[in-house]
């Protein structure tokens, strides 16, 4: 039987994390995202949902409990200004979670050339024990510990290029030299983390500062010579993308000054990479992204990026 190219992971309880009206992570980012890429030749996958052995490979198990004691059967609960939690969010985050892990394993045994995960909510700000800006599950992080835990491997990368840090996923990597963690975010902007002198426990951490109504011609000399380099010098067995969309001129949260031409140089130079370093095993998790037109146009390039590696 051949190998399924690309895949696009998703499941329809990510529709049903329902936030307040107005707030931006919202259902219908997911909904723009699936009539964006409805016409790609890509293999349609469902998210399971995230074992406990799963979860536990980054977070405790009273953080687990307290997430399912707390989640409320109407209404909303607030875990902080930005986050909150209805009847349906832990599903959603569950299998948000889960469908890193079936990339992971799908992409590792051959069943997929690479894969991009559509789920919402979103991941690379959850510490260790605490949900933050709309994430619960570090689900990065988490696909990077089952690669080095379940499958083998000894490097792992994840480059993240949400255009905010990802400082859920650098804490959970702080001290795991088995992984490179490559971010480039705005600064100044919140979480307020994601500063050069951030390096991890053994330097396993890059993090690259774009200043505000800096441009993609920016961001591609920093990839090129802050991270391209640092990728071939770690020379990953698999590769991770933390996938955010935000960082485009459109987007309502941010201030940089991408296009989304931008977002398809970057895929293709790191599906690129991922060929020349590891056999072009690369998954991709959706992070941001909160103007719907924008976000969804870069997707589908993005997607369309994927595809075309994997041919």
């Amino acid at each position: 039987m051949s190998k399924i190219k690309t895949a696009v992971i998703s499941h329809r309880d990510c529709h049903n994390h329902f936030v307040p009206l107005g707030h931006p992570e919202c259902v219908d980012r997911l909904k723009y995202i699936e009539k964006a890429l409805g016409s790609l030749d890509v293999t349609r996958m469902n998210a399971p949902l995230a074992t406990k052995e799963f979860l536990l490979l980054a977070h405790p198990e009273d953080y687990i409990l307290e997430l399912q004691t707390c989640e409320p059967k109407q209404g909303h609960h607030n875990i902080d200004s930005d986050t909150c939690m209805g009847p349906g969010t832990l599903n959603a985050a569950f299998r948000s979670a889960g469908a890193n892990l079936l990339a992971v394993d799908s992409v590792l045994t051959g069943e997929l050339g690479n894969a991009f995960i559509s789920t919402r909510p979103p991941g690379h700000h959850a510490e260790h024990k605490t949900a933050m800006g709309f994430c619960f599950f570090g689900n990065a992080a988490l696909a990077a510990k089952h690669a080095l835990e379940n499958h083998g491997l000894d490097r792992v990368a994840i480059i993240d290029f949400d255009v905010h840090h990802g400082n859920g996923t650098q804490a959970l990597l702080w001290d795991e030299p088995r992984t490179l963690f490559i971010s480039s975010q705005q600064i100044p902007l919140w979480p307020g983390s994601g500063h050069p002198s951030e390096t991890g426990a053994s330097g396993n951490i890059v993090n690259i500062s774009l200043p505000p109504l800096s441009d993609g011609a920016f961001m591609r000399n920093a990839y090129e010579v802050q991270a391209f380099p640092r990728l071939r010098d770690f020379q990953p067995q698999l590769m991770i993308i933390s996938a955010g969309f935000d960082a485009h001129k459109s987007d309502p949260l941010a201030n940089l000054n991408w296009n989304t031409e931008d977002y398809r140089w970057l895929t293709e130079n790191l599906c690129t990479l991922s060929h020349e370093l590891c056999d072009g095993r690369i998954i991709s998790t959706l992070e941001g992204g909160y103007d719907l037109n924008a976000l969804s146009e870069s997707v589908k390039v993005h997607v369309e990026e994927l595809r075309k590696a994997s041919q």
